[in-house]
């Protein structure tokens, strides 16, 4: 009897010791206790209102949503900055009288990603992604929230992947 308590308690220990190796989000352990997404300006020629904040926090909830990192203001140990440096809608496919049958709206992310305890990890790097929808829609209201929403959640989890996944 007393031996299966000592197994018990070290089969306790091994598997909450491990949860600081393995986690489901793919994060691989980091060096870092807090992290710092500084504004995202946008700098690209089109320019929608907003999605400058709307991308910023963003990339702060899915990094708090997938690490246990804590967000900071100022000198955070892992720092995300950089600017949207596009915003375009292009036409896709054409009717045949010459109508767009299909857009496509593409955003691009330059992001520079600096970790103060391995500087070796640190890029600067441009995401991006886009969001189809048809000719004949308006990309206003929810259309358009639905497509940043597609749109940022890609970019977001890409940026994610190449600073602390390393996929």
């Amino acid at each position: 009897m007393k031996h299966i308590k000592y197994l018990l308690a070290l089969l306790v220990f091994v598997s909450l010791n491990s949860c600081s190796y393995y986690n489901f989000t793919g994060a691989k352990p980091v060096n870092a206790k807090t992290f710092q997404v500084n504004y995202f300006q946008n700098n690209a020629a089109l320019i929608e209102p907003g999605i400058e904040r709307t991308f910023t926090l963003e990339l702060q909830k899915i990094l708090q949503n997938q690490t246990n990192l804590n967000l900071t203001n100022s000198g955070g140990d892992l720092v995300y900055e950089g600017e949207i440096t596009d915003y375009r809608i292009t036409p896709m496919t054409a009717t045949a009288d010459q109508q767009a049958a299909q857009n496509r709206l593409s955003i691009t992310v330059n992001v520079r990603f600096s970790n103060r305890n391995k500087p070796e990890d640190d890029f600067e790097k441009r995401f991006s992604f886009y969001h189809d929808f048809s000719g004949s829609e308006q990309l206003v209201g929810s259309r358009l929230t639905d497509a940043l929403d597609e749109i940022f959640t890609r970019i977001t989890q890409d940026i994610f992947n190449a600073s602390l996944a390393k996929w």
